[in-house]
């Protein structure tokens, strides 16, 4: 540092000749002396960088520390503490000092910044104390805090506030340079930090400044807890950011005898947290720390009399962090008597129905089983596990609780046999996901594994095997340089299974690996791949794929070494096609780059097999529409290989394997989703081989495979290949058939082949496979036709007519996310997320069986069943309460100063309802009878608050909101971002006023009215950012009410069928017939008023003409840029020619004009013999739905089915069942031959307002099979005539983007007419008129083939008799 070496020199006057002579003659003594002190003079400007603390002195300073989180915007609350105190430091030898804390003070903040102020925690500074007062001793050289020391008193959290004030002392200053660069170590960890050092003669000052980027640490002191699976996207948070966290230091040193005294040091340290991108407004957490010079005392800091023990370095030490949610600090002294209080409190209120705080209480369960001991857990086991609601209270609880105690006493428990199996796994599967890995753990599991009670149980085993790798992929994430030995078990139980060919013992070991994603399991996976010199191809293909899967989470770490297999496996052509394209999607997932696909695509282009080549094409182009960051260099290299394949593999059709990716990613917000899907065929059969579907997400930075679903049909595919249904030389039909024939004959098929599997994947690792085979089928059987499902009916019958009263809850913690790590004062600070929720409901039923059954109800013959009247009663009360908190703050087990978002949902739904079935007289009835109901059936609250409370005094917790809603606020909010007092001149304006608002709605008849109350406060009048919209509150209230009309009694639902059902009918149905005087008078009435009510509904001026001409220019313009696609092509189709005796009709003119004539005639001729066809026959069924009013007033709809069999005509009819009320609706239809159908729906008074025909038939366009549909309206409502012309303005662009044809026609205004014909079985010709036009579209590809010949019949044989006996055809499937 060139200041540090500035030279001196000594100006001598020689102009008087006698100061020469006496300077001259100075004796040569003296001249030594001289020249000693001009040197050391030079000599003390060389200044010493490093902190000074002398020997015999005791250097005093004063010390505070602030931390606030919340807002950066004044007239928001935030929360936060702070720390003021003075420091002694003293040196005891040349690198050993002493550092003591004198009138500490701490102080805690919850309220309006910057108007509040901060109130001293009285009670908590008094309980530490004892502590503060014990000095503690650290090394220091040159600047650098080695090791630190304290006797035992001296809790972890204290020590910690002692490094935050040692962190200030930590400087790494060096001689020869102003400006550089290094990994600094502090109590953070290990981060870059840039210093720049100046010095300023005129104060004599050194003036040293220095940041710390704390997102670029070589080794960060940090505990992520809910993270393991998560992977972090980079390539998100390469432009946008969600966390940016900073500190600088200030430091200004003078000159002292053996180096520098630190006048002052200023700390500013910031966290900016925003679920979005922080641009769009993010919350801080802001340290501050200044430690100014006072004072040197003469009396030393006399040492505790004890051992100091060491206690690390300057690094921060955790303590109970982990063990304390930041939503609620409990003070627990006796861990087992609060827990049964808390397990006490859940049962006893969450009976009828769920309580409103019963998710708070469970996790305050949670975290007391965190610090209960075996012993404490064992004796509550002890006292609940004979009540069973407790006992199903705890095994809910305990795998939340996420610690290796639980894990031990579940296998305890199921040991002694106090567990059952399904307790047991159910327990199990959480527990292994949530306990913390750690190689005492994993050593657990593996034995737990390799237990022989546990190995008699396939499924048990499978479970625990497959949370050992589960285990085993956590333990590595949190030590990245994890052992290869924690495999060799799994590695030798492969080499086992291999040589014994124990395909299950294979699979299962390959599945366990797959979720340990350990690179070093690499070459034991190989040995069991195809064509890689190895034993693997001689292993079945479910071995073979089930190797390739298990590569795919070694693959994200280690993409190079996964890269080159998987692509030699999917280009050898030797291979199974599926091992191919399940290659493929290992290949894919290794993110490979442009020369790796580029060199992909050149294989595919001379690839043979058609199956493999649709897969991989039609997963480079769905890559190539990927707009999630992580993929943009896969979706760029797949945009290249795309333009290089064949078009033709475009155009296959979905017989074919494909790969599907859709995505969705909004950069702004960074929070997207992903989904994938996998459909591997096989041309020698008509089932999928396999089908595989992925949902992944993302949010503020991290990526997880959510869920992954796999179905494979490997045992099915193997059998049908060796039946005649594998040859490739017959057309689909037939194999269709062979194939129906093959399933039928599963009982051939050996007991050890697996049929089936299905698996499932959560976030990434698999959690549950089910493999179907031979035996399970068997198993499953009995379980449907045996004497089991008789005794199963028979004591439920009983269990009906004797009562049946439930009452069942279910907790559930869905989400638990935390990130915990140091502030540089030496307090913690966590970002957490937490859901939980507890579903409740109390079931009640009662059943009345008349007459009573007999002892046996296997004796039941029809005929006795068919005289029974069962009545049912039931009541449900369900309900739901769930509770979600997201925290930004300091959390430690004596102080939590935070702000919180807090979210809150609970529904209450009640029911009761009545039913009665009378089989002998076809009567069957329900009744939703009235039911209690609360004021808020619904509620929804979203707030956010800063809390700030101490385990000292828990009554002097204070919560303010965020956004309180009558605080002033200054004009300049938007770039407002320090925590300093603005200008008091500034005005001051009012927050937002509250929206509040209510919404009702009255539903008519059943006389019931909902409310939705609505209310909102939110922060975004200072800032138009998404993040100030959600802070605030927000509620909503749903409430259901009596209306204000008479009281329902019931709401009654009753269907009647058969010859009685016109005696239940409560208004006699009748329709007008037109023929008669009477019926031509009441039309003309009906007319008249119709007419009448048209008249008042407003019209456009403008003529129909200048709307159809209008319509026509807009259609012409919209279709402008294609008008070279709009052709005569449709006019050129062959008209449509109908069936007729199994002949076509000749082909007279216009063939639609006489179909269409004779279609309609006969419809009518069978309308005109009977109008209304209850006058001849009684209705088949009929169905009443009524609300049962108190005044006895009828109110409801009714609906009768007839049905005339000579004419093989069906009537419906609906309509109300009011006293003054003729609206009806009417659905006519006849059967006009077997090609041909027509139908008529009006509604309306009468039925005489609005009328719709349909006509369907089949026939021949062209040479082609069709069936042509019809739709002719007389009059529709008005605002379906809008929003139709409104939609036809859109329709020619849709059309030639759909690929259509247009053309512009004069075709009816009042039909629309839709003909599809069959040119092959896997093509269709469309072609659609509508009025002012006509589309079509030639040979539109179908993934399926239709069985239909050119003659319109079947080209399968359907066995009428054999559909119509269920009991032959569960034999024929049986046997």
């Amino acid at each position: 540092m060139k200041t540090n070496n500035q030279c001196f020199t000594v100006d001598i006057d020689l102009e008087d000749d006698m100061m020469t002579d006496q300077v001259l003659h100075i004796p040569s003594a003296m001249r030594a002396v001289v020249l000693a002190l001009t040197v050391a003079l030079v000599a003390s400007q060389q200044i010493n960088l490093v902190p000074e603390f002398a020997l015999d002195k005791t250097y005093v300073y004063k010390y505070e520390a602030l931390l606030l989180g919340g807002l950066p915007h004044e007239g928001l609350a935030r929360a936060g503490l702070k720390v003021s105190s003075k420091v002694l430091l003293s040196a005891v030898t040349e690198n050993t000092y002493l550092m003591k804390l004198l009138d500490p003070v701490l102080y805690e903040y919850s309220g309006i910044w910057p108007t509040d102020s901060f109130a001293p925690a009285t009670k908590l500074t008094s309980a530490l104390a004892p502590q503060f007062q014990i000095p503690i001793k650290f090394e220091y050289s040159n600047g650098v805090i080695g090791k630190v020391f304290a006797p035992a008193g001296v809790s972890p959290t204290v020590m910690n506030l002692h490094r935050g004030i040692l962190n200030i002392l930590q400087l790494n200053l060096k001689k020869t340079q102003n400006i550089y660069e290094l990994q600094e170590a502090g109590v953070q960890g290990v981060c870059r930090t840039h210093y720049v050092i100046n010095e300023d003669p005129k104060a004599n000052h050194i003036i040293v400044t220095k940041s710390k980027d704390l997102s670029h640490c070589k080794e960060r002191i940090m505990k992520d807890i809910g993270l393991t699976y998560t992977e972090k996207c980079v390539e998100c948070t390469k432009r946008d950011k969600s966390l940016v966290e900073a500190a600088v230091y200030n430091y200004i040193m003078k000159p002292a005898a053996n180096g520098v005294l630190i006048s002052e040091a200023t700390v500013e340290e910031l966290y900016q947290y925003s679920p979005f991108n922080e641009i769009h407004g993010a919350a801080q957490m802001e340290a501050k720390q200044t430690l100014a010079f006072v004072e040197i005392e003469k009396t030393p800091i006399v040492p505790l009399e004890s051992d100091y023990l060491a206690h690390g370095s300057l690094q921060y030490e955790f303590s109970t962090e982990i063990l304390q949610t930041p939503i609620q600090l409990l003070s627990i002294s006796d861990a087992q008597a609060q827990i049964v209080e808390v397990l006490k409190h859940l049962v006893e209120n969450n009976v009828a129905m769920v309580h409103d705080d019963a998710p708070l209480k469970y996790l305050q369960l949670v975290q007391l089983l965190r610090v209960a001991t075996l012993e404490n857990i064992e004796a509550i086991w002890a006292q609940f596990k004979d009540k069973p609601i407790y006992r199903h209270w705890l095994l809910d609880a305990l795998p939340a609780v996420g610690t290796p105690v639980i894990v031990k006493f579940l296998k305890e428990k199921f040991l002694s046999g106090e567990c059952t199996i399904a307790e047991f796994i159910q327990a199990l599967v959480v527990a292994l996901q949530m306990v913390t890995a750690d190689l005492d753990t994993i050593q657990l599991t593996a034995s737990l594994a390799m237990h022989e009670k546990i190995a008699t149980i396939p499924a048990l085993r499978e479970v625990v095997m497959l949370g050992y790798g589960s285990m085993i992929a956590k333990y590595c994430v949190e030590v990245p340089n994890c052992p290869a030995e924690l495999l060799r078990p799994l590695h030798d139980t492969m080499a086992e299974a291999i040589a014994k060919n124990d395909i299950h013992e294979m699979t299962l070991t390959l599945k366990v690996l797959g979720n340990a994603g350990h690179p070093a399991s690499f070459k034991t996976i190989m040995k069991l791949l195809p064509g890689l010199r190895t034993a693997g191809a001689s292993l079945p293909i479910r071995v073979q794929v089930d190797a390739i899967m298990a590569m795919r989470n070694i693959a994200k770490k280690e993409p190079k070494l996964v890269q080159p297999v998987a692509l030699q496996l999917l280009l050898d052509r030797a291979l199974h096609p599926e091992v191919r394209m399940v290659a493929c999607i290992a290949l894919f997932e290794t993110r490979p780059s442009v020369a790796l696909i580029s060199s992909l695509a050149g294989a595919l282009m001379i690839e043979t097999n058609m199956q493999v080549a649709s897969f991989a094409y039609s997963h480079i182009k769905s890559l190539a529409r990927i707009t999630a960051p992580d993929m943009a260099t896969v979706a760029g290299a797949a945009n290249v290989a795309k333009k290089l394949l064949n078009n033709k593999l475009d155009k296959l059709s979905y017989h074919f394997s494909r790969a599907l990716q859709l995505d969705i990613y909004h950069t702004p917000l960074m929070i997207g989703a992903a989904g994938s899907a996998y459909i591997i065929n096989d041309a020698a059969t008509i089932l999928p081989r396999a089908v595989v579907a992925k949902a992944r997400a993302y949010l503020a930075g991290a990526a997880a495979d959510v869920l992954e679903i796999g179905v494979r049909t490997e045992g099915i595919q193997e059998a049908l290949l060796q039946s005649p249904a594998a040859d490739e030389s017959v057309d689909r039909i037939t194999k269709l058939k062979r194939t129906l024939r093959a399933l039928t004959n599963w009982k051939a098929l050996p007991n050890n082949q697996t049929l089936a599997s299905v698996y499932i994947k959560f976030l990434g690792q698999e959690v549950a496979y089910v493999n179907i085979d031979k035996t399970i089928i068997e198993q499953a059987i009995p379980m449907t036709t045996g004497p089991k499902p008789r005794e199963l009916l028979k004591e439920a019958l009983k269990a009906l007519q004797e009562g049946i009263a439930l009452q069942y809850a279910k907790p559930l913690l869905a989400a638990e996310v935390r990130r915990i790590f140091p502030t540089a004062v030496g307090v913690p600070m966590e970002f957490s997320f937490y859901t939980a929720a507890v579903a409740a409901a109390s079931v009640n039923i009662q059943a009345t069986i008349t007459p009573p059954l007999p002892e046996q109800p296997e004796t039941i013959t029809l005929e006795q069943l068919k005289r029974t009247d069962v009545q049912f009663q039931a009541e449900v009360k369900p309900s739901i309460a769930l509770q979600t908190f997201a925290v930004m703050g300091v959390n430690t087990a004596l102080i939590q100063a935070a702000v919180m978002a807090k979210g809150k949902i609970r529904t209450i739904v009640p029911g009761k309802v009545s039913a009665r079935a009378d089989i002998l007289k076809g009567n069957y009835k329900v009744e939703a009878l009235p039911v209690e109901v609360p004021e808020h059936i619904a509620t929804l609250s979203f707030e956010t608050l800063a809390v700030v409370r101490n385990i000292e005094d828990p009554s002097a917790e204070r919560i303010v909101s965020l956004v309180p809603e009558l605080s002033m606020q200054k004009t300049s909010y938007a770039g407002d971002r320090s925590s300093e007092n603005t200008d008091p001149e500034m005005p001051a304006v009012r927050t937002a006023t509250p929206f509040h608002k209510t919404l009702c709605l009255a539903v008519p008849y059943i006389e019931m009215k909902g409310c939705i109350e609505v209310h909102s406060h939110n922060a975004a009048f200072i800032e138009n950012v998404p993040l100030l919209y959600i802070i605030g509150q927000h509620s909503a209230h749903v409430s259901v009410a009596r209306g204000e009309g008479p009281a329902v009694e019931k709401l009654e639902l009753e269907v009647q069928v058969g010859p009685r059902a016109a005696e239940r009918l409560l208004k006699q149905n009748n329709l007008v017939d037109e023929d008669t005087p009477e019926g031509k008078s009441i039309l003309l009435k009906l007319r008249e008023i119709l007419e009448t009510e048209a008249k008042k509904v407003p019209v456009s001026s403008e003529s129909s003409s200048s709307r159809r001409s209008r319509s026509i220019s807009s259609s012409s313009s919209s279709s402008s840029m294609s008008r070279s696609r709009i052709t005569k092509t449709a006019t050129m189709i062959e008209p449509f020619r109908k069936f007729h005796k199994d002949r076509f009709t000749p082909h007279r003119g216009a063939s639609k004009a006489v179909s269409s004539g004779s279609t309609g005639s006969s419809f009518e001729d069978i309308q005109k013999q009977a109008k209304f066809l209850g006058n001849s026959v009684p209705p088949v069924f009929a169905i009443i739905a009524r609300a049962v009013r108190a005044d006895q007033k009828l109110m409801g709809y009714q609906l009768a089915a007839y049905f005339d069999k000579p004419t093989a005509r069906v009537q419906l009819i609906v309509s109300s069942i009011a006293e003054n009320d003729n609206l009806k609706i009417c659905a006519d239809g006849v059967l006009l031959s077997k090609h041909k159908v027509t139908a008529k729906f009006a509604w309306g008074p009468e039925c005489q307002q609005y009328a719709v025909t349909a006509k369907a038939e089949a026939g021949v366009l062209g040479e082609f099979p069709a069936v042509r549909l019809e739709l002719e309206w007389e009059r529709l409502p008005i605002i379906v005539t809008t929003y139709a012309k409104k939609l036809t303005k859109h329709i020619p662009m849709a059309a030639l983007q759909a690929g259509f044809k247009l053309e512009r026609a004069t075709n009816s205004e009042k039909e629309v007419d839709l003909t599809v014909a069959l040119p092959t079985q896997r093509t269709l010709n469309i072609m659609a008129r509508i009025p002012e036009m006509t589309l079509s579209r030639m040979a539109v590809p179908l993934p399926v083939a239709v069985p239909i010949n050119q003659d319109g019949t079947f080209s399968i044989h359907i066995d009428i008799e054999t559909l119509q006996n269920p009991e032959l055809l569960i034999d024929k499937i049986t046997n």
